[in-house]
């Protein structure tokens, strides 16, 4: 590793030995790196060195109209912010700052100030609540947090010595989005214009990223500026292939890593412009869309087949592309989107520990049934439980190796994410002959019955195409006979009951579609799925229910 420019060597320091961490491709012209790189100035004085400075970078609702921030007022609203966090706070390199925030300019200023600065940002979801929050800053001994104003209550427990959430580590706390004399906004508009980047290291940890929907102990997930850069130089150049004229738009929040690829670091690598906006329902994202005329979007599958339906009153001749990750994309609902819009999706697998997404294919290259193909700069493989690959067609478990990879905080579980050098998110996957990965299930998810294996998202994909299926999600019951059976919890479209005639409507409809041992010996109808705040399916809680 580069001699590191942090004061504090925390996060160096918990690293997992370089002996567990995956097989790293970096000989590759697309992320061939300096060794002093610091990813927010490669980013924003980027833009502006390449000429967008008066361009649209982040555009904005306020009070109903939206409202464009250039790249150069963009740059100076960081730099002015980065001078706070050192001056005012006495932040040091290599501390690690708390973001609190949903989808605003204000937060992601405060970010790309932290990564300027030399910080290291934890960007955390706007719903975590005081116990969640302190499992996150006690992992990461985080000692400064910038918080929007409105997110108040949940983090002052963490300060609160009477409090059982306490933080010890948390020292102060700088709010933000408010006009009060102490606030960041406030302090920043006191200080000078231009901020010299702190000069880190290409492999200095600038983002300690926490899984999402996990259960116990959450894992951070630690990258480097080098690894934000190359997020925005694989995906996007070789699958997504944005252009400066481009307008993004989108759900996933920026405390998670598809939001802050897809919503922030992407657009800002192309000198496009990105809208963020707080909340989106599906009729609210189709308005933003046609308002902000937005040619890219990001959101979960859930997200589209809401939509579909909707477009039709819906002006979104501007939209160019749509990506869908987070969780699987039914082929129907792909179908139903393609026929809605005459827009191919664009799908794909990522996760925290990679980053962003490693499989994609767009455009013509898209095979039905498939999530594509390794994006350029990764390879993947399907192994089996020896880590010996097993041959096309065959299930087997997802393995990845690619210029970015898992290297989780100070966490014993990074020896079972990674072995032999793989990455192994767990998913079950198939991979044909030309390279194009199927997906079956999460490799915990894959339902054994009778000795047969049934991944739940297939049979999920059949149930979506009956025309009473608005949502459903499937897992394994327990059953002494047959050791688990398939179940499926069921949300109802208007006008459909949920009763005994319907149960057997859709056992018969499963069963017409595919091997008759799939269908759904038990189905529930529900009024709701459980959910993420990243739109991911809550598995343990269908089956805690």
């Amino acid at each position: 590793m580069q001699p590191t420019a942090h004061g504090d060597t925390f996060a160096r320091d918990h690293l997992p030995p370089e002996s567990q961490w995956p097989v790293l491709l970096l000989d590759n012209p697309d992320v061939d790196y300096p060794e002093r790189l610091n990813c927010a100035a490669e980013l924003l004085d980027g833009a502006i060195a390449a000429g967008y400075g008066d361009r649209p970078a982040i555009w904005s609702e306020v009070d109903d109209r939206p409202e464009a921030t250039t790249y150069a007022q963009l740059r100076e609203m960081v730099d002015r912010s980065a001078h706070v966090l050192i001056d005012n706070m006495g932040l040091e390199p290599g501390n690690r700052v708390l973001l609190r925030g949903p989808n605003t300019l204000q937060m992601a200023v405060a970010l790309l100030a932290a990564l300027k600065a030399g910080l290291v940002a934890v960007p955390t979801m706007p719903l975590l609540r005081a116990k969640e929050l302190k499992q996150i800053i006690d992992k990461a001994q985080v000692s400064a947090a910038l918080c929007d104003v409105r997110l108040a209550d949940e983090l002052a427990r963490c300060t609160n010595p009477q409090d059982e959430f306490f933080c010890a580590d948390l020292k102060q706390v700088l709010y933000f989005h408010d006009d009060a004399p102490e606030s960041l906004e406030s302090l920043a508009t006191a200080k000078p214009a231009t901020f010299t980047a702190c000069d880190t290291a290409s492999d200095d940890v600038c983002l300690i990223a926490f899984t999402s929907g996990t259960t116990g102990m959450p894992k951070g997930c630690m990258h480097f500026h080098r690894d934000v850069l190359a997020m925005c130089d694989l995906f996007p150049r070789h699958v997504l292939k944005p252009s400066a004229d481009d307008v993004f738009c989108g759900t996933p929040p920026l405390a998670f890593t598809f939001g802050l690829g897809g919503l922030l670091c992407f657009p800002l690598r192309v000198g496009a412009s990105t809208v963020l906006i707080e909340k989106l329902t599906p009729a609210l994202l189709l308005q933003t869309i046609e308002r902000f005329r937005a040619s890219v979007v990001f959101t979960a599958p859930t997200f589209y087949r809401q939509m579909a339906p909707l477009v039709k009153d819906s002006d979104i001749g501007s939209l160019r592309k749509t990506v869908s990750a987070g969780e699987a994309l039914p082929q129907g609902t792909r179908d139903l989107w393609r026929a809605a819009t005459g827009i191919e999706m664009i799908d794909g697998i990522g996760g925290t520990e990679m980053i962003h997404i490693f499989v994609s294919s767009a455009g013509d290259d898209v095979r039905p049934g498939s999530i594509g193909r390794a994006v350029p700069g990764y390879i993947v493989q399907a192994l089996d439980d020896a880590m010996q690959p097993v041959p096309p067609g065959v299930t087997g478990n997802l393995a990845v190796r690619g210029p970015t990879g898992c290297r989780y905080l100070a966490d014993d579980r990074q020896k079972k994410f990674v072995r032999d050098g793989w990455n192994l998110p767990g998913d079950a996957v198939s991979i044909d002959a030309d390279g194009y990965v199927f997906y079956q299930a999460r490799a915990d998810d894959m339902i054994v019955s009778s000795g047969y294996n049934i991944a739940g998202p297939e049979v999920e994909t059949v149930l979506m195409q009956h025309p009473a299926v608005a949502e459903c999600g499937v897992i394994g019951a327990p059953d002494d006979v047959r050791g688990q059976v398939v179940k499926a919890f069921v949300v109802l479209r208007p006008g459909f009951k949920g009763n005994a005639a319907m149960v057997a409507q859709l056992q018969a409809f499963v069963k017409s579609a595919v091997a008759a041992y799939k269908y759904p010996r038990l189905v529930t109808f529900i009024d709701a799925l459980p959910r993420t705040e990243t739109g991911k399916l809550k598995r343990s809680v269908l089956r805690a229910m």
